[in-house]
């Protein structure tokens, strides 16, 4: 009986493995639509244009960059999850999408380590302990001690709750003692003038938004909350570096499919994205743009969005931190 139950199970193997075989072997047949669950002209569709010219052409296929925003990005993500898993529907978005939101909606209604099927990660980018050039202080220890010293009369602001930029205000505030008031904006762009108005002394953006301003002198960068210099500020310590070896936040993208997404396609994605990334020009303005090229392949970038998951739902629940 149980060699009869194998026998069938290695027939029907071969049947399905008859049918999806040509699919994937054939793939693509069609443009591909690339979700990304925020508005347009964001830096992860500004990274995506530089791969696209390499990677249509090798796949003899467009793109098409479908902006879905809403919801913090839960509205596009769920679109993919939810889609046919044949390789024609995949998603780019940022580390909130994968390893953040789930811990601050309480009905998002799909797990993002379930339903999708990561392909590559493409860039990520540490933030930056930035404050107003009014601020009284040129380090991160002399920013605690202000804090401390000034419980409640310091802000940090935050281009929307849960964000990256809010967790990294969040975590600072942690190790301040909880001293710090949270002031969400809607976007970077108010969120970049308040802190040049002096309305927050503190934020934690990408360099992307803020570097004019900081060449100006009218921001002030006391640090790098990654475990590597910027390239671009190679003068600006690590958190590490500036004794807060815990402050570590920054944003990546990351390129998913649906999760029955056959594994040929899968990683015949994630080399043609490599392929694309080790291109010096454009690594180069991957690098202007305030991140480092990755170009990781599935599996690492499973484990990758795993541990990430794993930090940023302590620092999450660390901080209290709900959707506002």
């Amino acid at each position: 009986m149980t060699r009869a139950i194998a026998m069938l199970a290695a027939l029907l193997t071969t049947i399905l493995g008859m049918h999806s075989g040509p699919q994937a072997q054939d793939w693509p047949t069609k443009p591909i639509r690339l979700v990304v669950p925020s508005a347009a002209g964001g830096v992860g569709d500004v990274i995506f244009r530089l791969l696209a010219p390499s990677m249509e052409a090798r796949l003899g296929q467009r793109f098409i960059l479908d902006n879905r925003p809403g919801a913090g990005g839960n509205a596009g993500t769920a679109d993919v999850v939810k889609a046919a898993a044949d390789g024609y529907t995949l998603l780019l978005a940022p580390a909130a999408n994968y390893a953040v939101n789930q811990h601050l909606f309480k009905n998002l209604g799909f797990d993002p380590l379930v339903g999708l099927q990561p392909v590559t990660l493409l860039a990520e980018a540490s933030l930056m302990a930035v404050v107003s050039a009014g601020v009284p202080a040129a380090s991160l220890k002399e920013l605690v001690a202000l804090a401390r010293n000034n419980p409640g009369k310091l802000n940090y602001g935050s281009p929307a709750s849960g964000t990256g930029t809010h967790l990294g205000g969040a975590l600072f505030s942690l190790l301040a003692g909880n001293t710090l008031v949270h002031v969400p904006y809607k976007g970077s762009a108010p969120m970049t003038a308040a802190l040049l108005a002096n309305e927050i002394q503190l934020a934690f953006p990408s360099l992307t938004a803020v570097q004019g301003h900081v060449k100006a002198g009218k921001l002030r960068v006391l640090a790098i909350a990654g475990k590597e210099r910027n390239p671009e500020l190679p003068e600006v310590p690590t958190s590490a570096e500036a004794g807060f070896p815990e402050l570590l936040v920054g944003n990546w993208w990351v390129i998913s499919a649906p999760r029955a997404t056959d594994p040929r396609i899968v990683n015949r994605l994630a080399g043609e994205a490599r392929t694309a990334l080790a291109d010096p020009a454009v690594r180069k303005r991957i690098v202007e743009l305030g991140h480092t090229p990755i170009g990781m392949g599935p599996a690492e970038t499973s484990a990758f969005i795993q541990s990430e998951t794993g930090r940023y739902k302590t620092i999450v629940e660390r901080a209290g931190i709900t959707p506002e």
